[in-house]
């Protein structure tokens, strides 16, 4: 299947999804470390906006191809590995799949990520405490919605009992739930999809405080 190479970030929710889904399909991959705060940021530099002009994580290199963007990632690898498949081949479950992740990855996500927390402190003045107020209402809102799409498909994982591309989505996002103090617990449907996620290795090994640049201290 040829060589796989994937240039992340411990923390970057992105990066937690293409792990995850790299590891529910068994795929072995080289870790490239890409810290975004060191230096003003190791993604600005010249040599890696050569492999991803967005200067984002992830970065996946397969056979000297490179793709970024976690959603094109994630879909890429189905087709090169489709077992287990992660958007189902039915064109209305793929939909569905697709909605929930687009509920975190264009909905939610983007809005507190990083860069859009730089420029709300550098260009509207927002302290940290406003950040952080900011951040808790797009991950409550993604926490609901989420919550509000799958309850009459769940079963252990977000749509029955098997992971898919959501649960890549919803893991990175609990996550933040946990670090922003989220509480879940007006979420029993998510609540219950975490815990069977958080029982597979796939998962477990996927997880920010157990990569190769995750600080020791």
């Amino acid at each position: 299947m040829g060589k796989f190479i994937l240039y992340n970030y411990f923390r970057s929710s992105a990066s937690y999804r293409v792990r995850i889904a790299l590891n529910l399909k068994n795929i072995a991959y080289e870790y490239r470390a890409v810290h975004l705060l060191n230096g003003g940021g190791e993604q600005f530099s010249e040599e890696y906006r050569k492999l991803n002009p967005s200067r984002e994580v992830p970065t996946l290199i397969h056979d000297g191809k490179a793709i970024g963007q976690s959603m094109a990632i994630i879909d890429y690898l189905d087709r090169v590995s489709p077992n287990p498949r992660l958007f189902p081949e039915d064109p209305f479950q793929r939909a569905q799949v697709m909605q929930a992740c687009e509920i975190i990855n264009s909905g939610a996500q983007p809005v507190h990520n990083l860069r859009v927390l730089g420029q709300l402190g550098e260009r509207f003045g927002a302290d940290q405490t406003a950040k952080n107020e900011w951040t808790k209402y797009w991950i409550t809102y993604g926490l609901q919605s989420l919550e509000d799409l799958i309850r009459p498909h769940a079963g252990k994982f977000c749509f029955g009992d098997q992971p898919s591309a959501a649960d890549c989505f919803a893991m990175p996002h609990f996550a933040n739930a946990d670090r922003f103090e989220v509480s879940m617990s007006a979420y029993p449907t998510l609540s219950r999809v975490r815990t069977s996620c958080e029982a597979l290795e796939a998962i477990k090994k996927a997880a920010p405080s157990v990569q190769p640049d995750t600080p020791k201290n």
